[in-house]
């Protein structure tokens, strides 16, 4: 394959928007012209003619059936629902309970949303402020159990589990009626909204009167259904366009899966994440209109995901970018071109809103740290610190970049869970190829729609949105005058990943093309797909190599 700049680019010029493609195109199928036959293949025997064209009849049904399923829901789409599911799943089940990020923390406020308890809440604790609420004493039990497990760990070659029987009979145990306290500020702080799946099936577990483990699996399970529903339907929103290979790598990141395979404020955070990126993607850079799902999808999502994680308001506001044509109520009129405006105000407003009830929480998030540094993380300094002395603060962003860059940059592809197991490097080196074809084959940006001025304000916001990742958790993690901004995690950038790189996109010309100057489809999708499955699996393999043995 080589590289080629506006030469080799699709039917769209740079001055009109990119003409729809067909279900059945090259483009959208992944199927490839057929080059010209060879020689050796012309002066095949007439009996291997007929064997050929018989098996071609016979299979024809197959690939007819096939080639209709792609068309219909993409294959980026396809792809995604079934490894995801597999491989969500699959985490869901090797990983000991409670060993996902803050899947102590994430479950307690599940279920407290679960049972109506919306707002933080204070708890009594002896050694300063905090929230958290009441969850069943036979679940506390597997949570100190495991919290126990996994923060004192054998050193190699043994399993990081010290006895797979003890779980076996903490969650054969029957969810107890009475109750006990258990801190998790750090999760009080979020709305109930990014627990919603995780509520449902806790209910659910609750309905059918099943154990601790059980009830456990089917939380997680929740989760990944809502992860499978909403990223496919950003895919299947893009499965005319080739740029749906770039979404797909970035929504099957082995941090991403692992994450929608446990319980956790991130799996709908993420999930509303890609799709409102898949949806600007189409509206605002490709040039594409939104169906009547897909309007309401992106204006829902505007108001939902500002208050799932509050360091993602900013991606939601994008909505306003798009141009009122591209929307399914279409036109120009007044109440039209202000529609977007209305529910980024409302989200906006929601966040705001929240923000102001998840205030007083940030006092209680010091008891996150060592008991040396309880009483370290005052917000109120740090902002002080932040306006008073802007270098210095400037300093300390430098200082993190310098020691932690390597650390945040391999946690993207995924740290799994407090085992704390980096995925390994063939998982890194095939991720890195899935992105480097998905990018190479990505669609022409459609520069009428996308121009320069609103491709800036994008770029501006994924940087501004970053910025917010440092400076929250400089506030509300790290220590008044310590040396780094502690708690940035590279799983933290994942919801930026497609916007980033579209941007990058508008302003590369370069493509992968094949000898004849074309950009294929088919041999990249399986590249992409291949690709994705080695990561995966070299991550599962070594995750429960080294939790289970």
């Amino acid at each position: 394959m080589t590289t080629s700049a506006d030469r080799t680019a699709t039917a769209a010029t740079e001055s009109s928007p990119e003409p729809p493609l067909h279900a059945d195109s090259d483009v959208a199928v992944g199927n490839s012209t057929a080059l010209p036959e060879t020689a050796s293949e012309s002066g095949a025997t007439d009996r291997d003619s007929s064997s050929t064209d018989s098996d071609d009849d016979a299979n024809k049904p197959t690939r007819d059936l096939g080639r209709r399923i792609v068309a219909r829901f993409g294959a980026a789409t396809i792809a995604f629902t079934l490894i995801v599911t597999v491989f969500g799943a699959l985490f869901a089940w090797i990983t000991p309970p409670f060993w996902g990020h803050d899947e102590i923390t994430q479950f307690g406020r599940a279920y407290q949303v679960a049972h109506g308890g919306f707002q933080p809440e204070r708890i009594p604790d002896d050694r300063g402020i905090a929230y958290g609420g009441d969850v069943p004493s036979s679940i506390t039990a597997l949570m100190g159990y495991a919290l126990h497990d996994y923060t004192t760990n054998p050193e190699e070659p043994d399993s990081m589990v010290a006895d797979p029987g003890a779980y076996a009979r903490f969650e054969g145990a029957a969810v107890s009626k009475t109750e006990e306290s258990v801190w998790f500020t750090n999760t009080a702080a979020y709305s109930p909204v990014p627990y919603i799946p995780a509520a449902i099936g806790i209910r659910l577990a609750e309905l059918f009167g099943l154990n601790v483990g059980a009830m456990m699996l089917l939380t997680r399970l929740a989760g990944l259904a809502v992860y499978l529903a909403l990223v496919g339907f950003g895919l299947y929103a893009l499965r005319a366009h080739r740029v749906q290979w770039l979404a797909f790598t970035v929504a099957v990141l082995p941090i991403a899966v692992f994450q929608a395979g446990t319980v956790t404020a991130d799996t709908l955070t993420n999930a509303l994440a890609i799709l409102v990126s898949a949806l600007l993607v189409k509206a605002l850079f490709l040039g594409g209109g939104l169906g009547r799902v897909e309007t309401a999808a992106l204006l829902a999502a505007t108001v939902a995901l500002p208050v799932s994680k509050p360091t993602y308001v900013l991606l939601a506001m994008l909505v306003v970018l798009v141009p009122t044509n591209r929307f399914a109520f279409g036109g120009d009129s007044g109440w039209k071109r202000l529609l977007p405006w209305g529910f980024a105000a409302l989200g906006a407003t929601a966040f705001a809103v929240w923000m102001k009830i998840a205030a007083p929480t940030t006092d209680g998030m010091g008891l996150m740290r060592p008991p040396h540094q309880w009483n370290s993380v005052r917000p109120s300094d740090q902002l002080h610190g932040i306006l008073s002395d802007p270098v210095n603060f400037v300093n300390v962003f430098g200082e993190s970049i310098a020691l932690r860059d390597q650390r945040w940059f391999t946690q993207f592809f995924g740290e799994l869970g407090f085992a704390y197991i980096d995925v390994p490097a063939l998982t890194v080196l095939a991720c890195l190829l899935a992105f480097a074809v998905s990018v190479g084959i990505a669609d022409r940006m459609n520069t009428a729609s996308a121009t320069f001025r609103r491709t800036l304000i994008v770029a501006l916001t994924v940087l501004a949105s970053v910025a917010m990742i440092y400076v929250t958790l400089y506030m509300s993690f790290t220590p008044v005058d310590y040396y780094i901004i502690d708690g940035v995690q590279g799983r933290y950038f994942v919801p930026l990943a497609i916007l980033a790189l579209v941007v990058l996109l508008r302003w590369m010309p370069l493509r992968l093309t094949d000898v004849r100057g074309r950009t294929p489809a088919k041999g990249p999708a399986i590249t992409i797909i291949a690709a994705t499955l080695v990561a995966l699996i070299a991550a599962l393999w070594k995750y429960y190599s080294i939790v289970w043995g």
